[in-house]
């Protein structure tokens, strides 16, 4: 049987009319039209201002990081149930990460664990110089409150929507809600550039920094003239081509992700001891569902785990992925600061991310849904 992959990537035909023109023109190197064309379509699609094409989400958070202020010794406020990539930027800057758990609704960061974080900080003397958000698996997070929160202890936001492109809160697309936001294009993501990232703002200034700092801090001199570190963190043209053609395919991309999400609602609900979600959408939410999830309803046993679904879908080369192993389980973080914990960790014990690729055909779905019956 053809292996089923979690999330490939999905090129069209669009693509390669980009490409083949950056060949011709030979714009090949880190710079070009199609890395200026990319940035605009990137503003058209998101609404934001302005927008920097970089080499990854990861690089896009450092930079953004970087333009809030935050360096050593400070403190950055990261919801723990994430992508190592998040919070390890903040460690980048030099600054410790302060992790906060998940809600159960949505699975972002939980507002009132946010609230106590922050409040216990100030009792410490630590005031946070800044909040990450995150919009896990394209699910937005509960901005109003969160957002509210930010504004009264007056804390600058950096919103990593890297699985969010395309989804919106409030009719507003996600990514521009915070001083800075940030996009991913990881070959796994809704739209892809094999690698590839970009940070958005609306600030003028902001992104004009970020462009300076991402292309080696060159001084405006006629030679090259260094006074402060820089990064080499923008996007070639040619990846930035492959960006154009599949940002023309955003609407049906996230239809399509939006169906398959819907697909395994029906046709798993059967199954008792297995839940798709988060199921429901919050009020004014709109989730892009970038991976379907599921959850084993009634908790792992020693015959049924999360492990265990996902060995059996291998025998039937089909691969899952576990949800994200919190952060501050991890050795990496051990040392850091954690507000809460309870939510994450029962996620991440009983939850599987299921294959969601947008070019899946009705027979592969079908196929996933046999192993989970079988295993389960």
């Amino acid at each position: 049987m053809d292996r089923i992959y979690l999330s490939p990537p999905h090129l069209g035909r669009h693509e390669l009319n980009y490409l083949h023109k950056a060949v011709e023109d030979n714009w090949i190197a880190p710079a070009g039209p199609n890395i200026t064309g990319f940035e605009a379509e990137l503003c058209t699609a998101t609404g934001a201002g302005h927008a920097v094409a970089l080499v990854s989400g990861t690089a896009a958070i450092h930079l953004g990081l970087l333009l809030l202020g935050v360096g050593v010794g400070d403190e950055v406020l990261c919801p723990s149930f994430t992508f190592v990539a998040t919070a390890n930027p903040i460690l980048y800057c030099g600054a410790t990460p302060i992790f906060v758990d998940s809600e159960a609704d949505t699975w972002n960061m939980c507002p009132e664990r946010l609230r106590e974080a922050i409040e216990d900080r100030l009792r410490l003397g630590k005031k946070p110089k800044a909040l990450l958000l995150v919009h896990l698996y394209g699910m937005p997070a509960k901005l109003d409150e969160l957002l509210a929160l930010a504004e009264h202890y007056d804390l600058p936001v950096l919103e990593d929507a890297a699985e969010a492109l395309g989804a919106r809160y409030r009719g507003q697309p996600l990514g521009t809600f915070g001083g800075v936001g940030v996009f991913s294009f990881n070959g796994n993501k809704i739209l892809t550039t094999s690698g590839g990232g970009a940070l958005v703002t609306n600030n003028a200034a902001l992104a004009e920094r970020a462009r300076f700092l991402a292309t080696q801090a060159k001084d405006p001199a006629p030679y090259y003239q260094h006074s402060q570190v820089g990064y080499n963190y923008r996007l070639s043209n040619l990846l930035a081509g492959i960006g154009r053609g599949q940002l023309e395919l955003l609407g049906d991309r996230v239809k399509r992700r939006r169906e398959i999400f819907g697909w395994y609602q029906e046709h798993l609900a059967s199954l008792p001891s297995l839940v798709v979600a988060p199921a429901a959408e919050p009020t004014g939410s709109y989730s892009n569902r970038w991976l379907t999830t599921v959850l084993l309803a009634t908790g792992p046993t020693p015959s049924v785990t999360p492990e265990t679904l996902r060995q059996h879908l291998e025998t039937r080369n089909i691969e899952s992925r576990p949800l994200w192993k919190p952060l501050h389980l991890q050795p990496l973080f051990a040392t850091a600061p954690m507000y809460g914990g309870a939510v994450c960790e029962d996620l991440f014990a009983r939850g599987l991310c299921l294959p969601s690729g947008t070019a899946m055909t009705e027979e592969d779905l079908l196929r996933i849904a046999r192993a989970l019956r079988e295993a389960l």
